[in-house]
């Protein structure tokens, strides 16, 4: 019987969170902005208007990088997060982060492709070289 290998199953990375698990947007410890995300289009959406402050406050502390890896469940992109450049300014990381984000977002949505078409494994499932 041959079988296929595909990329591992990201809907969880696109769906919304519970309100509970929300992302919730501070400026500094305990002063809350009034704004949450609860998906990572949510997430881009927010990230894009949000005060420059909120987001220098989060990153550093790798807020954006946890919650995306605990709540949302998409380990690559917090993984890919923590490799932005440290020291660039406000703006510049709002940047690289939404083309991250946005970029992560049009991955996931895009049609699932075999990783080893079943064409190229054995009867047993293994896949050849």
């Amino acid at each position: 019987m041959s079988k296929t290998l595909t990329k591992p199953d990201t809907s969880k990375s696109l769906s919304a969170v519970s309100p509970e698990n929300a992302f919730y947007f501070c400026t500094e410890e305990g002063v809350y902005t009034g704004i949450s995300a609860i998906s990572l289009k949510d997430f881009a959406d927010k990230l894009d208007g949000i005060d420059e402050s909120s987001i220098l406050f989060h990153y550093p502390r790798g807020d954006f990088q946890a919650w995306i890896r605990d709540s949302v469940g998409d380990r690559e992109l917090a993984d890919k997060m923590c490799f932005i450049q440290r020291g660039i300014s406000g703006k510049q990381l709002r940047q690289e982060l939404l083309k991250m984000v946005q970029t992560r977002i049009s991955e996931l949505k895009a049609p699932k492709q075999d990783v080893f078409p079943s064409s190229q494994c054995n009867k047993d499932g293994l896949c050849l070289s």
